[in-house]
């Protein structure tokens, strides 16, 4: 009997397919439902839901164009056969896979259509003829790779799947000098670089396990001492689906790997000098370049008084930058050093000539570069340095030193060469650094000029610092003054002039010689000299606009140091006691100078008792002031860490502001600050940066 969910169709009984040995199906109806499967369909798809339409009950079918061959049968009753065709579903005895069927679609005749649909599984022959066009393919493919690396490789090796050497290579041995029984097991990893063996032994290994092609680059020592490179190829080779061995060439490719690791070097060095505009970055970039690619570590000095300097003179450096391998020490970046007219170093320099020195590792020679860069190359165990001097428009600016250590290959000619290729390549770009360098320290030099020296005052400590602007080579307004007046009181002033340029230093210069004839003038106090200035710039500055902060600090009798102070549009003074509490000095605020007649007022002057150790700080914008933030921010960072530095030495104390601050770098900035003795302490001491 057929099952009742099974419906006859067109004269053809159903049931005379129960026992056939292939998979029979009908499809019946617009709505394309299962209507029968034998027991030869249900073994091998499954029992799949009779009166269900045929899409959604073989809905895990993945090759879905099927179906369109069943609507095409329905609709224009043409049969369709196809050979090995594959499909891919759920199958109840192994799961999800692919196989391959040999199939028909018949249009069965009757009132409503149906189709007929006849398969036999053919998986097993179609796995076999593959594997056996797999085979044959291989074979071929096995002998095209003999013949190729039999012409073009000049190292050619056989291992065990294991990938361990089956067979001598004498390519091998003509190149690296192993022998046979030096080269097998894992020896052949002893002629490779040490630095290379390690990884690559791990790549290897990673080939071998997941048995595919291996490409790698080595430095292989050769019979001559020295390392080159190689570029490795490797692939299993399979019968019957197993690797039964692997297959191997090594083809020396230094000069391509050095043709590219040149076109780096100059490609890192050309990226390093386009995106940098001040020349200690430049260096810096450039030496980030040599190291670790060429040396492992590096040195850059400028020679800033080269040109000017007398005949038989000593030669002064300045470090600029430094660069080593993470596994190195560091030398510091910054520093000045001095040679000796007749050093190497100097002459080196003179003959505009680089000097190349190869030695036993970690024992530099002597004499030839200063004593902090001699026990470096000691303590990093360097085998050899290069001297180079860098010519910008003709004369020598600057002067390198780079360092292999180790067992790393010494730096060769070709090194040298490179490097003097990288430094040309960057000339343009550091012939306008270098002129950018030049005119920020003629700035420099005439801002400090313009800056007095703090006086010894008996009973205090003075000490101030200046620090121009690494954004701009431009001298700017920032400005202090210190000095005693006839009754013994000691004056601290400290100020801004509006602008980053030659007219800012120049009102820069007018306000302080007015500021300092107006104090001596008269005995007044801060508030009334402050709007004296004020005044006197309408008819001597009438352009010019500037703060100050100005002080006076005396004996107050038995109450003891006493401050007077004024503060116009500056911000307000500092006063750190000795316990690490700290005010902000905010009673004496006025007006900005330059307002002229916009504000005829008094301008206010206030007073404060100076406690024994306590610190009073001056200092302009730049030391608290960041780009869109409040400056109360920058107040808060101040005071926060001048209370952590107030038992200081006070040169430690201005030098810690100045390291610790994160400033903006885009405005010049100046301190002044004076130190008040504790009780029973001595005064004394200057100090100016």
């Amino acid at each position: 009997m057929v099952d009742d969910r099974q419906e006859g169709d067109g004269g053809i009984a159903p049931e005379a397919f129960d026992a056939a040995p292939v998979s029979v199906a009908v499809i019946r109806g617009p709505e394309r439902r299962l209507a029968y499967t034998n027991l030869a369909f249900r073994a091998t798809f499954g029992e799949r839901p009779i009166g269900e339409p045929v899409r959604h009950a073989f809905r895990d079918l993945v090759q879905h164009d099927y179906f369109d061959l069943l609507d095409r049968v329905l609709a224009d009753g043409e049969p369709v056969t196809l050979a090995e065709a594959p499909v891919s579903l759920f199958f109840p005895d192994t799961g999800y896979e692919q196989r391959f069927f040999s199939f028909s679609l018949t249009r069965l005749p009757g009132d409503e259509p149906a189709v007929l649909a006849v398969g036999v599984d053919v998986s097993g022959s179609v796995d076999t003829a593959r594997r056996a066009d797999a085979a044959d393919e291989q074979r071929r493919a096995l002998r095209r790779f003999q013949s190729l690396i039999r012409v073009s490789a000049e190292i050619v090796w056989v291992t065990d799947p294991a990938g361990y050497p089956v067979e001598p290579s004498p390519g091998w041995e003509r190149v690296t000098g192993q022998s046979w029984e030096r080269f097998r097991g894992r020896g052949w990893q002893r002629a490779l670089h040490p630095e290379d063996r390690e990884e690559t032994a791990r790549s290897w290994e990673r080939a071998l396990a997941q048995a595919r092609p291996w490409r790698y680059v080595v430095r292989l020592r050769t019979v001559e001492g020295d390392y080159r490179h190689f570029q490795v190829n490797a692939a299993p080779v399979y019968e019957n689906g197993v690797v039964v061995e692997w297959v191997g060439t090594c083809t020396d490719i230094e000069q391509e790997w050095r043709r590219e690791h040149r076109r780096r070097l100059l490609d890192g060095a050309g990226a390093a000098t386009a995106e940098r505009t001040g020349l200690r970055e430049m260096l810096g970039a450039l030496a980030d370049v040599l190291v670790p690619a060429l040396a492992d570590g590096c040195g850059v000095h400028l020679l800033p008084d080269y040109i000017d300097r007398p005949a038989g003179a000593p030669l002064l450096t300045e470090r600029v930058a430094t660069a080593a391998r993470p596994d190195l020490p560091r030398q510091p970046p910054f520093g000045r050093e001095w040679y000796a007219a007749d050093s190497g170093f100097t002459r080196a320099v003179q003959r505009s000539r680089p000097l190349h020195h190869t030695f036993p590792p970690g024992r530099p020679p002597a004499g030839m570069l200063p004593q902090g860069t001699t026990e470096w190359l000691a303590a990093a165990n360097a085998n050899s340095v290069v001297l180079m001097p860098v010519t910008v428009d003709g004369t020598v600016a600057a002067v390198v030193t780079a360092a292999v250590c180790g067992e790393r290959e010494p730096l060769s000619r070709e090194d040298v060469d490179l490097m003097r290729q990288m430094f040309d390549h960057a000339h343009d770009a550091l012939s306008s650094a270098i002129e950018y360098h030049r005119t920020q320290r003629v700035a420099l030099a005439l801002q400090h000029s313009l800056l007095a020296e703090p006086p010894v005052v008996p009973g205090l400590e003075i000490a101030a610092r200046y620090r121009a602007s690494p954004a701009t080579a431009e001298v700017g307004g920032d400005w202090y003054d210190s000095f005693v007046l006839p009754d013994g009181a000691a004056v601290l002033a400290i100020g801004d002039a509006t602008g980053h340029d030659l007219a800012a230093t120049v009102a820069m210069s007018q306000l302080r010689n007015i500021l300092r004839s107006l104090i001596v003038d008269r005995q007044e106090c801060p508030g009334d000299v402050l709007r004296r200035l004020n005044i006197a710039m309408e008819t001597l500055i009438p352009e010019g606009s500037a703060t100050c902060a100005l002080a006076r600090v005396a004996d107050g009798g038995p109450d003891g140091m006493r401050l007077d102070y004024a503060v116009a549009g500056h911000p307000p003074p500092v006063l750190v006691c000795p316990d690490g509490s700290v005010d902000l000095l905010e009673d004496a605020a006025n007006p900005l100078l330059g307002l002229g007649p916009l504000f005829d007022e008094p301008y206010h002057s206030a007073q404060v008792r100076l406690p024994p150790g306590c610190t009073v700080l001056l200092y302009t914008d730049g030391l608290v002031e960041r780009p869109g933030e409040h400056l109360d921010k920058g107040l808060e960072r101040l005071c926060e860490q001048a209370g952590r530095f107030a038992r200081r030495p006070l040169p430690a104390f201005c030098d810690g502001l100045l390291t610790r601050l994160p400033t903006a770098g885009i405005d010049d900035l100046a301190m002044i600050a004076l130190r008040v003795p504790p009780d029973g302490g001595e005064a004394i001491g200057v100090a100016r940066s």
